[in-house]
């Protein structure tokens, strides 16, 4: 036989794309269309309703960037249309076909109630099927006018990022608003020839089945009728339904679809046009739900479902109806998809929190999975945190962006550092938005790592990002792919099925220990620094506002926990922790909204904090301490003077208690308080730090606090990603312009270095060493105005470190600081919360940050036999893309060095510089609300229970990665005590002895306690 193939699929191909397709719709007539602008931001449909409306034509520009218009069409069913399927076609002028970022509409009828969105690939909206002729039809379509911020595939900076910026120029051109007949066989014959015909494209070309697939359809377009496709498309379809009846291999793998809508909470569009995406994507969905019976749609994020309930109670009623009949599935069980590096580890429990109760309230589901597709990578904790709030499994597919070394599995056990495993999947499809072509099939079975072992695998379907959802063209390839030869079997279900059938057919599934590190967008742990100091911050404050507002519901009559209050501020905090606000990779509209919600949230926190220390009635100044651990530490009084004060942890006492330490000293450029001895060079960068506890030890094996300023300029996604080139070209910033003592007291020795530098960039900085401690703050002012630049702050440090320590959610991490394989060479950046520890038997260093995340370690031996570990912050970069202007501008931070450094000592001043001790007019309480005795067990949280029942919860984990036992004591009458979850619901009966509770902690376990407090 001769190899006509290529003829063949050339045929294919044409008549599919010209002839075939064009035929879906048999016969339309226009709408007739009224237009009215919006002003400025979106309104509601009863203002829209009301408004008046100008006659506007297709083909008429419409649309200023981020703009709303409303469009009027009404149109009549034409008589002889009876017993046909009716559609309303609408074309706002879509650009590409990613529905995401671009127009997108929402039609509703003339009462207000949403119908269903139109986007590039959801143009339809269902009319009547079958229709009686002559209906009238009259809908409001909201259309957004949003900018292609992914035009030119992140190639070139934009200002269409921000509403101030984007101009008003129209973006698109209406093409098309018409009621239209769909051809259902047409219909069907295109979604035939698709499956059959990219099934045949993968298929080896010595395939058999592959020429059957050819001949078949080569055949059978011999049937169509270019004059009468309608017609002939029966006849068609005939031909070509032996082909598609073959079924699959009894060893083909399996596919578990799951209906998906990944929609971005924050990206590329602000947080106001999400809520509006939600109502689109959510009403496409429930609409194909009501066709199709055997569908089923996962969704995660509480924060979406409460925006469609306040602001779409239609669109939430049809939800939790789908959700009734078992074709839409909650999952995730968390307020946003977060972030899986940076939120800190109470932040990530409120994560689970507050989603898995939206959940469990609202529809009677308590979620099983932990569903983050999409994050950048995961911390080491999650694990443990996830079983704790009472989930079996996690999802995620990122991990397949990886830019060095393929991920060993799809289908494994996540071990965290305390030991905690949960069974884990990357679905090998390697997208989080599949449609079920042939190509991304072939791809799920070939990329599959656990062949021979297991057979099925997950695939999230769906157009998503900027949202969209499944289509019923995606459900029809589904469905003729169900059992097919040549693909993998395909089944949609609840993702709980699937991982139940995994599980119990892969039980041994082989353990991945550790982080889940994503060898890409390394650069999220920097870029928008301002957006991740208000995150850090605003963590912290709302740990000091429900541990005083705790303290006053106790001990101050009247006073009232302000629950609500609270409540609503973290889920402030965690919907912006969503993976694309925290990260630093949306656009200015996002981050300048973040950093003022921030600033609108550490003023309201402020004032809970004022109102419970306040509440505990006046007796003078008095220091409060939020932290887990005592503190001896100089504070300023009301009038500046530094003071020393002895401060319990998670206590108070009055201003300047306890024995005044060694003074410190300042002579030239030096400064030395009797633990350590740090001396400043002309360049004012230090020339050396000696530990005087230590015999004098030199800290130091180079310049320390050496600002360098390098080249940052990514392969792609600025905003995301540093890539390892960025090394090889810098500036060492050494020009100081002064370096001057600015605080000589015997409490507090301070000098200030100047620079100036780049493009009109300065940066001022205080070091400062206090009395009875040994480490050395660096506050920093930062006016930075470099653009794709990335500025580190290094320390060299005479240490053989085998690895460094980072501090993460609930623990820390070791990372090796050598780069014996491509693994290792791979962590060139990587993330850490409050600090990082250098050690080698003996001796350690910690650098402590107040509000930075990466970082990067190396090692290198000098030419004397000595090992230099070099550990460096990374301050602020310069992306221009997707935000032109990201991190310009103010910024004002603190880092310290602390010499002579046990893990215990990292975790404490960890705490300290992020927990300043706050001055007070306050009585105060004589003793803590609790307290613990034994080292390692560190409390993060005291809170009243959610419930309102007076309860007190405290949670508390080991923190040095050892075991741990301690008692628990209370300052009220404890009249019982229970560990619980994260949802604070019981687990086991404490160990209770009087007010004290006996605590045993395996290394890194997190404990809740919920402690009944006994009526006096």
């Amino acid at each position: 036989m001769h190899d006509e193939r290529r003829r063949i699929e050339e045929r294919v191909q044409r008549l599919h794309d010209q002839r075939i397709k064009a035929a879906i719709y048999a016969a339309a007539v226009p709408f007739e269309i009224e237009a009215w602008q919006a002003p400025g931001e979106p309104v509601p449909f009863e203002e829209a309703a009301s408004a008046s409306y100008a006659p506007f034509a297709t083909g008429t520009p419409w649309g200023p960037p981020w703009g709303t218009t409303w469009f009027r069409m009404r149109g009549q069913v034409p008589a002889e249309w009876a017993g046909r399927r009716v559609e309303a076609v609408i074309d706002l002028g879509f650009v590409g076909d990613w529905p995401g970022n671009q127009a997108e509409a929402l039609v509703h009828l003339t009462d207000g109630t949403p119908l269903k969105a139109v986007n590039p690939l959801n143009q339809y909206v269902a009319i009547a099927n079958p229709a009686a002729g002559g209906e009238e039809i009259d809908y409001l379509v909201e259309a957004a006018s949003n900018p292609d911020i992914l035009a030119d595939d992140f190639s070139k900076i934009t200002p269409m990022g921000d509403i101030r910026t984007a101009g008003d120029k129209p973006l698109y051109t209406f093409r098309r608003a018409d009621i239209a007949v769909l051809d259902e066989e047409v219909w069907h014959l295109d979604l035939d020839i698709q499956v059959l015909r990219e099934l045949m494209l993968e298929l080896g070309e010595h395939d058999p089945r592959r020429h059957e697939i050819t001949h078949a359809l080569d055949r059978a377009l011999d049937l169509l009728d270019l004059d009468d496709v309608s017609g002939s498309a029966a006849d068609v379809r005939a031909a070509l339904k032996p082909a598609l009846a073959r079924p699959a291999n009894a060893s083909a793998h399996i596919v578990s679809g799951v209906g998906h809508a990944h929609i971005d909470s924050a990206w590329l569009w602000p947080i106001r046009e999400t809520k509006r995406k939600t109502s689109r994507t959510f009403s496409n969905v429930t609409s194909l739900a009501d066709e199709y019976e055997d569908f089923v749609f996962a969704c995660s994020q509480a924060q979406q479902y409460e925006w469609v309930r306040d602001n779409y109670p239609k669109v939430w009623a049809r939800i939790q109806e789908s959700v009734r009949k078992g074709q839409w599935a909650p999952v995730g069980g968390m307020w946003v998809e977060a972030d899986g590096n940076l939120p800190g580890g109470e932040a990530v429990a409120r994560q689970f929190v507050h989603g898995k109760r939206f959940f469990i309230e609202h529809f009677g589901v308590e979620t099983k999975g932990v569903w983050l597709p999409d994050s950048f990578g995961y911390t080491a904790s999650y694990p443990q945190l996830a079983k704790l709030a009472g989930n079996e499994w996690f999802l995620t597919q990122k991990i397949s962006w990886n830019q060095t070394n393929k991920f060993p599995h799809h289908t494994f056990w996540w071990e965290g550092i305390d030991g905690t495993r949960i069974f884990t999947h990357f679905p090998p499809v390697d997208t989080y938005n599949a449609r079920f072509s042939g190509e991304e099939m072939a791809r799920a079975t070939r990329n599959y790592q656990e062949k021979g072992v297991g057979t099925r695998s997950l695939a999230p379907f769906g157009w998503g990002d900027g949202g969209g959802g499944p289509t019923r063209e995606i459900m029809e390839r589904a469905r003729r792919l169900a059992d097919l030869e040549g693909s993998p079997k395909v089944v949609v279900e609840h993702p709980d099925d699937f991982f139940a059938k995994a599980r119990e057919e892969y039980p041994d599934a082989p353990v991945w220990v550790g982080e889940l590190y994503l060898e890409l967008h390394r650069a999220t742990y920097t870029s928008q620094a301002r957006t991740k100091q208000g995150n850090r911050r605003s963590e912290h404050k709302l740990r000091e506002a429900e541990l005083w507002a705790t303290t006053a519901a106790l001990h101050a009559p009247g006073y009232a926990y302000p629950y609500d209050r609270l409540d609503r501020l973290w889920k402030t905090v965690l919907l912006h922790q969503f993976h694309d606000i925290l990260p630093g990779s949306s656009i200015a509209w996002v981050h300048r909204e973040a950093e003022a919600e921030y600033a609108r949230v550490a003023e309201e926190v402020e004032a809970l904090t004022a109102e419970a220390l306040g509440a505990l009635g006046t007796g003078g100044p008095r220091v409060f301490n939020t932290s887990p651990v005592e503190r001896r530490e100089v504070v300023r009084a009301a009038d500046g003077t530094p003071t020393h004060t002895v401060v319990p942890a998670n206590g108070s006492a009055p201003l300047g208690t306890g024995e005044a330490p060694r003074p410190v000293t300042v002579e030239g450029r030096v400064l030395d308080n009797g633990l350590v001895r740090v001396e400043i060079a002309e360049d004012g960068t230090l020339a050396s730090v000696r530990d005087l506890r230590a015999g004098g030890r030199e800290v130091l094996a180079g310049r320390g606090n050496l600002l360098r300023l390098h080249t940052d300029l990514p392969n792609y996604w600025d905003a995301w990603d540093v890539d390892k080139h960025y090394k090889n070209r810098y500036t060492d910033l050494l020009d100081a312009e002064s370096v001057t003592v600015v605080e000589d007291d015997p409490l507090l020795g301070a000098i200030r270095v100047e620079r100036s530098f780049g493009n009109g960039s300065r940066v001022t900085q205080t070091i400062s060493l206090r009395a009875g401690s040994p480490r050395i703050d660096f506050e920093t002012d930062l006016d930075w105005h470099e653009a794709e630049k990335f500025l580190k702050a290094g320390f060299p440090v005479d240490i053989r470190a085998a690895h460094s320590s980072a501090e993460i959610a609930f623990g820390h991490i070791q990372r090796p600081t050598h780069t014996n394989t491509t693994w290792e060479s791979a962590r060139f950046e990587v993330s850490g919360h409050r600090w990082v520890h250098l050690g080698e038997p003996g001796y350690g260093v910690a650098v402590i940050n107040d509000s930075t995340y990466g970082h990067d370690v190396s090692r290198t031996v000098r030419e004397d036999g000595g090992t230099t570990t070099t550990v460096r912050l990374s301050l602020v970069r310069a992306p221009r893309i997707p935000d032109p202007g990201a991190d310009q501008g103010r910024h004002r931070f603190t880092y310290a060095l602390l010499p002579g450094a046990t893990i215990e000592d990292a975790v404490a001043e960890g705490y300290s510089l992020n927990l300043p001790l706050r001055v007070a007019d306050s009585a105060g309480t004589p003793e803590p609300v609790v307290s613990v005795d034994g080292e390692g067990v560190t409390i993060e949280a005291v809170k009243l229970a959610d419930d309102a029942s007076g309860d007190v919860v405290v949670r508390l984990y080991e923190s040095r990665g050892g075991r741990a036992r301690g008692v628990l004591r209370t300052s009220f009458p404890l009249a019982g005590a229970e560990i619980t979850d994260l949802l604070e619901r019981p687990l086991s009966t404490a160990d209770t002895d009087g007010d004290g509770v006996t605590v045993t902690l395996r290394p890194f376990e997190i404990q809740t306690l919920r402690l009944a407090v006994r009526k006096r």
